[in-house]
């Protein structure tokens, strides 16, 4: 059953109606959904799995590997789930969740997984290297990223759990944290969950070592890119929000400030750099767009405002933070398919098996209780008490659409005042060929938070993604590196390259440039092919389409051809989509599916395709399409459908080998697309 919030106020809360009450309501509905699963006090959080063959434990794994696996599960459950009942205790001190009260139990658990010799105990670092066979001293595992979730609750509702222990107890509990503070990690976001199991210990009079902590600190730092972002690994997405921007506030909190203030200015600065334009990456209903790895997390998204808010000298809108916070959370919450069994599905709606990781257990969406520490803000916080306001949404004119580039994480996001949605383009992508899951995530064309990414439908059809097939060998390549230049006079340019794998001389061969464009519906695409030795068939798709009964009609003027789609998606929001092909292209096509869609069992992908014949000849390099979505059934106009006047090409043969391509846009602006020069600005 979706959450329905009792206490609304539209005063205070004009877009959402949803108060500081209201969140309290959503955190007793998502515990209570927990803990109906908890038959009695000692059992741990280990909730309904439904999925057995992707996430962990895994049961083909060897014994000694399970063995570890099952008690990260445990710990999992337990510092995930204190995520949210951490805050709703700190605010509700005598709450009790199906007969539980949930101060003793988790007081009592989070002492059991730390005491050697309980059956719940999780193990110190030490405990499994042993069991691994402690074989790599390197070897990292799933408690340390419990451990950080573990503190940070302790600190959230610490009058009421951690003050209340013995100094022995606590004694248990720091030797336990201990282990894995000064232990492996992994170089990138984790080094947070180190640097906050340190500073914990620090707070509570432990000794640590300060050298390897700065170290940790100054790694992060060197992490970042610019505009607010940090590189996670080799990839950007929301890690560098709900981690990076979550766990450096609150390190500033308990140590930097007053050990290093230096990099604590500069983490306070990187955050306050974020909320300059994180807003704009939700939607006008404040919604998360589906990207990135970890999407079972989903609103925690939004746990970046909470951080900022935390900091001495925070930049945040706190009404704006408060919509976008409340509009994400009923994006998931106000959904019926969004529990299995009263826990938040393997997915992004409902169970969706494409998006989830290996490194996933069944409790690992509760990471979205990071969204809940905003209640750890008191009452009287701005946050609670400043007006909703939807800021730039309320200031786009009729039909703008407003456009935010950033170089250093490669993140180009639109907002659409038409359809209210988000669009969002990025680069800097590497992924191997092989990791189908890698390039969903991460090397879509375009993500869009009303349409999230869709899987294949079938092997030569990806939504939003070019897939080439090579007529001589039938050999299919995905886009799986993506390079980014940059925005320039209203053009975002960027290059994907095919197959692109180092270990052979032919990595760079075939890649096609990208230059796109925002219309006030959507996205107009003039890319160009860069292909080599290669007789190739190409496809593109658009987003894939909630399909529960929907109407197809096809339109045409002159040589463009364009398919709109009508329909309904899971929840029954009227949608409509319209996919228009221009030069390059042969034809349009529909592939049906089933299961590839995380909003919908069934889904449509409108389709262009076409092909390059030659192996070598001075033929059309241009494809020209565009894309746009509504929220409605109201039709588009034949303008919108067919939005370009006139394409001049400025080489002899009008194919677009070289020189400017020049759209005349029947509202009057022109656009000059120009791939020469990009070959020394693109960035990976």
């Amino acid at each position: 059953m979706k959450f329905i919030p009792k206490t609304l106020d539209f005063e205070k809360s004009p877009y959402t109606g949803l108060t500081r009450e209201s969140w309290l309501e959503a955190g007793a509905y998502m515990l209570e959904g927990i803990f109906r699963n908890i038959k009695a006090f000692e059992q741990p959080v280990v909730m309904p799995r439904k999925e057995t063959r992707i996430t962990y434990p895994h049961l083909q794994d060897p014994p000694e590997a399970q063995k570890i696996q099952r008690s990260a599960e445990v710990f999992e459950g337990l510092a995930r789930s204190f995520f949210i009942a951490a805050p709703m205790i700190s605010s509700l001190p005598t709450l009790e969740i199906c007969g539980y009260s949930m101060a003793q139990y988790y007081k009592s658990h989070v002492l059991r997984v730390c005491t050697r010799g309980d059956e719940l105990y999780v193990g110190t670092y030490e405990d499994q290297q042993a069991v691994a066979g402690g074989l790599d001293p390197f070897r990292t595992f799933q408690q340390t990223v419990e451990t950080c979730a573990l503190v940070i609750c302790l600190w959230v509702c610490r009058e009421q759990i951690w003050d209340t222990y013995t100094r022995q107890e606590k004694d248990t509990i720091a030797a336990f944290l201990e282990s894995y503070a000064h232990a492996g990690t992994v170089p990138q976001n984790w080094r947070l969950f180190n640097m906050l199991d340190m500073a914990f210990l620090y707070m509570e009079g432990y000794p640590i070592q300060k050298d390897v902590m700065r170290d940790h600190a100054q790694a992060i730092l060197n992490y970042y890119v610019g505009d607010g972002w940090y590189r996670d690994g080799h990839s950007f997405d929301y890690y560098s929000c709900w981690a990076f921007n979550v766990y450096a506030p609150i390190w500033n909190l308990w140590y930097g400030y007053e050990n290093e203030p230096w990099l604590a200015q500069r983490f306070e600065e990187q955050s306050n750099a974020l909320m300059e334009t994180y807003g704009d990456f939700f939607d006008r209903d404040g919604w998360t767009n589906m990207w990135g790895r970890s999407n079972i997390y989903r609103n925690a998204a939004a746990s970046a405002f909470e951080g900022n808010l935390l900091l001495k000298n925070s930049a945040a809108d706190p009404g704006r933070a408060r919509r976008i916070a409340s509009g994400s959370l009923m994006q998931f919450l106000g959904r019926e398919d969004f529990l299995y069994q009263g826990v938040p599905a393997l997915g992004f709606y409902g169970q969706f098996s494409p998006l989830v990781q290996g490194y996933s257990c069944a409790e690992s969406p509760f990471w979205l209780g990071k969204a809940f520490l905003c209640l750890h803000l008191p009452a009287e916080h701005p946050f609670w008490t400043a007006r909703e306001n939807n800021g730039t949404w309320e200031r786009l004119g009729e039909g703008e659409v407003k456009v935010t580039a950033l170089d250093g994480p490669a993140l180009c996001f639109s907002n659409h005042e038409k359809s209210g949605e988000t669009i969002l383009r990025t680069g800097k992508v590497v992924k191997h060929p092989g990791d189908l899951h890698g390039m969903w995530n991460y090397s879509k064309l375009c993500y869009n938070t009303k349409y999230p990414w869709e899987s294949s439908p079938a092997p030569e059809v990806e939504a939003q993604q070019y897939v080439l097939r090579d007529i001589t060998t039938g050999g299919l390549s995905r886009a799986n590196v993506t390079f980014w230049q940059g925005q320039r006079d209203g053009v975002l340019y960027r290059r994907q390259f095919f197959n692109y794998n180092l270990e052979t001389e032919c990595h760079w061969l075939q890649a096609v440039n990208l230059a796109d464009m925002p219309v006030p519906w959507g996205i107009l695409r003039v890319d160009k092919l860069k292909l080599h030795r290669c007789p190739a068939g190409l496809t593109l798709g658009a987003y894939g389409f909630p399909d529960n009964g929907t109407c197809i009609t096809e339109k045409t003027l002159g040589e463009a051809k364009s398919v709109i789609l009508k329909g309904r998606d899971a929840v029954g929001c009227e949608k409509q989509l319209a996919m228009t092909i221009y030069d390059g292209w042969k034809e349009l096509k529909l592939i049906h599916s089933t299961g590839t869609n995380p909003d919908s069992a069934k889904s449509i992908i409108v389709y262009g395709e076409t092909e390059r014949k030659k192996q070598y000849g001075y033929e059309p390099y241009i494809l020209i399409s565009q894309v746009i979505t509504k929220e409605s059934h109201e039709d588009f106009s034949e303008e919108e459908l067919f939005p370009l006047e006139s394409v001049e090409y400025t080489d002899p043969e009008g194919c677009g080998g070289y020189g400017p391509v020049i759209l005349r846009l029947k509202d009057g602006s022109v656009r000059h697309v120009e791939f020469e020069g990009l070959e020394g600005k693109m960035m990976l």
